[in-house]
Order: C-alpha cells, then sequence, then structure tokens
C-alpha cells in the first residue's frame, strides 16, 4: 500500500483552497482546487469551491461552468445555484438569474441571502409586489438582516405604502443607532 503525504489529499487542498479564497488570494486557491478535483473529480463540493475562487477572480464563464459540474453531480447544492444567480444578474441576463435563484430556493427555501437577491432582481425589473414578497421573506427567516429591511423599506416607498416604509425605517435607525453605541 502507498504512502499518501497528507498535504496531498483532496480536504487539504480543498481546506487551503478555501481559506486562501476567504484571505482574497483566489487566484492562488484555484490551481490547490484543480489539484484536489485531480484526485476527487466527482466531488461536487470541490466543484463549488472553484467556481467560487473563480468568480472571485472575475473568470464568469469559468465559474459558470464550475457551478454547473456542481450541480450536474449534486443538484440539491443551492449555493452553487445562487451563486450561478449572482453571476448571471451581474452579466445582466435577468431571466437565467431568475430560474438559478428558484432553483436554489427549490432546494433551500429558508435562506434569507436567496430571497434577498431574488427580491433585488424583481425590485429591478419593476416587479414591485414580487420584490416586496420576496424581502419580507428574508426579514422573516432573519428579522435583523440590514439590507432585506432597507431593500423593504425602498420597495414599501415604490408601492407608496409609505406607513410600512416608516416601520421599516424606524427598525433601520434604531439598528444604526445600535451600531453606533457599540463603536463607544
Amino acid at each position: 500500500m502507498g504512502y499518501i503525504n497528507s498535504m496531498e489529499t483532496a480536504a487539504n487542498l480543498n481546506n487551503s483552497g478555501i481559506a486562501l479564497t476567504e484571505a482574497n488570494r483566489p487566484f492562488e486557491a484555484i490551481p490547490l482546487f484543480r489539484e484536489a478535483l485531480s484526485l476527487e473529480p466527482e466531488n461536487p463540493l470541490l466543484w463549488l469551491n472553484l467556481g467560487i475562487a473563480q468568480q472571485k477572480t472575475g473568470e464568469y464563464n469559468e465559474a459558470i461552468d464550475s457551478f454547473h459540474r456542481a450541480v450536474f453531480i449534486e443538484d440539491s447544492l443551492a449555493e452553487a445555484w445562487f451563486s450561478m444567480g449572482i453571476i448571471y444578474y451581474e452579466l445582466k441576463e435577468f431571466v437565467l438569474a431568475e430560474e438559478c435563484y428558484q432553483s436554489a430556493l427549490s432546494h433551500c427555501e429558508d435562506d434569507p441571502k436567496i430571497w434577498n437577491n431574488l427580491g433585488v432582481l424583481y425590485f429591478n425589473s419593476t416587479s414591485y409586489e414580487d420584490a416586496r414578497n420576496c424581502f419580507e421573506k428574508a426579514v422573516s427567516l432573519f428579522p435583523r438582516y440590514y439590507d432585506a429591511l432597507i431593500n423593504l423599506r425602498d420597495t414599501c416607498r415604490e408601492l407608496s405604502d409609505f406607513r410600512a416604509a416608516a416601520e421599516f425605517e424606524r427598525i433601520i435607525s434604531g439598528m444604526d443607532a445600535e451600531k453606533k453605541l457599540e463603536k463607544l
């Protein structure tokens, strides 16, 4: 039986790649994920992590390919669907972005980030009622989700629901005041 250096295992390469990606060094992470994939080519998490690193370097087509490989292997990988949605949104491919967000939600309906991003997509296409529903869902899952609260306030203003907008403004102002107190 051959000896494998522990530094060469796919798990160790993956962990090192994640650490580099999180340290904003995705260019250094990509070769580690590729090496890990040479050891475990059917590992969907390795494809996901490679895609995240590629996304951070602006290699959107490569990232989309990696995310597609991840969901081909494991369709229920909501984070890969979500990440593809972000890229398609940035590329102004809104139909594809919506499809990806919906796929992510079909596998993980309790993720407030996905609901918030889908709401942003609807807001920017002036589908304000749909946007409001998404932001409300995000806030129901995470009541102190600052970005979703701001988005919900702005959507209520667009819908001329000024009473609700004022209530969300009050909550946001309270959170801002808490942040200022924490800094003292």
